[in-house]
């Protein structure tokens, strides 16, 4: 794939290339919590996917999108922890090698999965900058490809490609919420409701103290120079370029949440719908019990990101 911008059709062929090797991952649901919020709420469970994240999908039609010449050079990227457990086993299952650049201050759980899968770690300060002039160093070093954790255009399909599943399941839907970093899940959402089912809204759930993309969005412009602290740590990194482009070409809407939300709507999820979701998961459904006029009465999708949790620092135990 060529073009930074993916469309429709590259979902629908990531959707193939991946189908031998990722889960296909249930739809939840719970009375409770439709009552609760108003709405009907669809849980597209990606937190029970290959290395506990949606993101096993892009990085598993990056790798298998690489050609026989560029795939023995191996992949490398940076990543706060799932993308990297994601790309780590892919590669792995492809037989090459991975390189992942990890921030200070990853989340343990997540730094043991990318270990767990086979990749080696290079370590950084928590900055982007740092992030990517080291992925750009152990990548001169090593001749790895780089598979950008949410720009990349193969990551981008692939991450559509769950919410091409959960149309497939619960049929027309009338607003999916998912959450927004660097955007790579977002986009992915964006083109696939364009081609599957266009009438649909797409809502992103974004942390208040990580809320570049609501102001990117309101601007006309991305406004990523930030500091981002929030407990969501999988939605830390700035938006890329290619998902503004798409999110602001879909009319996409973001609810911005503060992180005390998002904790008690994780601690709901694991009491009601007994699944245990990471904050940067549980923030969609914060995103809908904070407006609740906003869902009212709608079918609503909710691709719940990615489960991987560090049972040893629970948010509300802090």
């Amino acid at each position: 794939m060529t073009s930074r911008f993916p469309g429709h059709a590259q979902v629908l062929a990531a959707a193939a290339r991946i189908a031998p090797y990722a889960t296909l991952t249930p739809v939840l649901h719970a009375r409770a919590l439709d009552a609760l919020a108003g709405c009907r709420i669809a849980f597209k469970a990606e937190h029970l996917q290959r290395g506990g994240a949606f993101k096993f999908r892009g990085a598993c039609n990056a790798v298998w999108s690489l050609d026989q010449a560029d795939a023995p050079r191996g992949v490398v990227t940076h990543s706060s922890g799932n993308h990297g457990a994601a790309l780590a086993l892919a590669a792995r299952g492809r037989g090459i090698p991975c390189h992942v650049v990890v921030p200070d201050g990853a989340v343990a759980a997540k730094l043991a999965n990318i270990q767990r899968h086979g990749a080696t770690l290079w370590r950084c300060e928590a900055t982007q900058a740092a992030r990517e002039a080291t992925c750009a160093e152990v990548q001169a070093a090593t001749g790895a490809m780089l598979v950008h954790p949410y720009a990349d255009p193969a990551v981008i399909a692939g991450q559509g490609t769950a919410a091409l599943e959960l149309i497939g399941s619960e049929g027309p839907l009338d607003v999916v919420v998912v959450p927004v970093g660097g955007g790579g899940l977002a986009a992915g959402t964006a083109l696939a409701l364009a081609g599957a089912l266009p009438g649909c809204d797409l809502v992103l759930a974004e942390p208040a103290g990580a809320a570049d993309t609501a102001r990117s969005l309101d601007a006309g412009r991305r406004q990523v120079d930030f500091v981002p602290d929030t407990v969501c740590d999988g939605l830390r990194g700035a938006l890329g370029e290619p998902n503004f482009a798409l999110l602001q070409a879909h009319a996409a809407q973001v609810v911005v949440v503060e992180d005390a939300a998002t904790i008690a709507a994780m601690r709901l999820l694991w009491q009601v719908l007994k699944q245990t979701v990471e904050p940067s998961s549980a923030i969609a459904l914060a995103a809908i019990l904070a407006q609740p006029a906003r869902f009212a009465g709608k079918r609503v999708g909710v691709i719940l990101s990615g489960g991987n949790v560090d049972l040893d620092a629970l948010p509300w135990r802090a």
